[in-house]
């Protein structure tokens, strides 16, 4: 999971082009309200909190609108963005929790595959090195990401549980001593990084409030609980424990309030990582005490800069030999998803077939959407708001078309 929540901030940040001591910062705070967001949904009580072993990270639905809404409007634009999207799902959690069935594995599978294949050009990029560096595709920086990818793939095949587990950090340490020895990797961010930083309320400046990037956010937001519906799911499946509709309220509050929490501390929208999913099965741990021991583990880490400072020495190439497998890796959880759907109704085949042909076509084309005004073109210029709104909108129409076809069915019989 620590794997996964430092490369949002990683790419993100240097996609913005922050400095060294922003980036520190960044990765810190992240850290930090990961483990306050992991809290918030280990302690269920009468309000929130889902009551499962879940982990929350940043999310990485939201790298490309951050990015997108921080190259047109600021930084400052993303945060405030960031926090009304999180009171937005904080305040209609209720309505959420009485339409989970309108989000049926096909269309919580489309959306996380949607996700991943979104996500993967970013790591394919930072593979050759980065976009902007200037030994862009260089054999050493190849060298260096397929080695990550060699030591990741290793790892899974010769070992098992933890280790197994481990695999993508052991990968992302090993490629960054490799370049070190190659000359790739700069240790003053660390030594300018102070031991002890508390946290600070709008680090960044005081947050603006856009309509076009809150809308996208909104958007992102609900694409983010959607993911985390199916987590939520999946983990009471494996822990015995049946859901009501107000434990995914309080579920959504729970992640409402953690992403409101990411605007305040210029950090990230946060959701329950399914990355946990296949740990909780493989270890047979189904204990809150072990998440809420590790929220104050992450609390403690992004109180120390230094540790944060570590993160970002990683050069790109090893980012991206990890990224690739780690958005893969959300490519195949969004397949396992797909696999419960009924592929012989010609209705889901339609929603698989429209969001991930426009989510990973407006990815692919960014340029589709030009001609539309700004405000709307951020929202639909970018693949997963694209192909995730696809996935949703159709399946409502198909459900709505098919209970007025069955109404009329019915009403024709009775009158017969």
């Amino acid at each position: 999971m620590y794997a996964g929540a430092i490369l949002v901030p990683l790419i993100v940040g240097r996609a913005l082009n922050l400095t060294a001591e922003q980036l520190a910062y960044l990765v810190a705070i992240d850290l930090l309200t990961c483990g306050i967001a992991t809290l918030l949904q280990a302690w269920n009580n009468k309000y929130l909190g889902i009551g499962l072993p879940v982990v929350l990270g940043s999310s990485f639905v939201a790298v490309t609108p951050m990015i997108a809404i921080g190259s047109q409007y600021g930084i400052s634009a993303i945060y405030g963005s960031i926090i009304v999207g999180g009171l937005f799902i904080f305040v209609f959690a209720s309505f959420f929790g009485k339409i989970t069935k309108l989000f049926p594995p096909v269309v919580t599978g489309s959306v996380v595959t949607i996700i991943g294949l979104s996500l993967v050009p970013t790591g394919i990029k930072n593979m050759a090195g980065g976009v902007g560096n200037p030994d862009f595709g260089s054999t050493a920086n190849l060298l260096l990401s397929f080695g990550v990818l060699a030591i990741i793939l290793v790892m899974n095949r010769f070992f098992s549980g933890f280790a197994q587990a481990l695999s993508v950090l052991f990968g992302i340490i090993a490629g960054t001593i490799v370049a070190i020895f190659m000359g790739k990797v700069d240790f003053s961010s660390v030594a300018d990084a102070s031991w002890v930083h508390l946290p600070e309320i709008f680090y960044f400046g005081t947050p603006t409030f856009e309509i076009g990037p809150i809308l996208t956010m909104i958007i992102v937001c609900v694409v983010i609980i959607i993911e985390s519906t199916g987590v939520f799911l999946a983990l009471s499946e494996i822990c015995d424990q049946e859901l009501t509709e107000k434990d995914f309220v309080r579920g959504y509050r729970a992640e409402g309030l953690a992403i409101t929490l990411g605007g305040l501390f210029n950090a990230f929208p946060y959701n329950t990582f399914a990355q946990n999913v296949g740990l909780v099965q493989l270890s047979k741990v189904k204990t809150k005490n072990v998440v809420i021991a590790a929220g104050f583990i992450l609390i403690g880490l992004g109180l120390i800069p230094k540790i944060a400072g570590l993160a970002t020495i990683i050069p790109p190439a090893v980012l991206g030999g990890a990224t690739v497998v780690m958005f893969g890796m959300v490519i195949s959880s969004g397949i396992k998803m797909l696999a419960a759907v009924d592929f012989t109704d010609q209705q889901n085949l339609l929603i698989i077939a429209c969001s991930l042909s426009l989510g990973l076509g407006a990815t692919v084309v960014p340029d589709l959407f030009v001609g539309l005004p700004q405000a709307i073109r951020i929202i639909v210029s970018d693949g997963i708001i694209t192909g995730s709104l696809t996935a949703i909108l159709l399946n409502l129409f198909f459900v709505i078309r098919t209970k007025k076809s069955t109404a009329t069915f019915e009403e024709n019989r009775s009158a017969s």
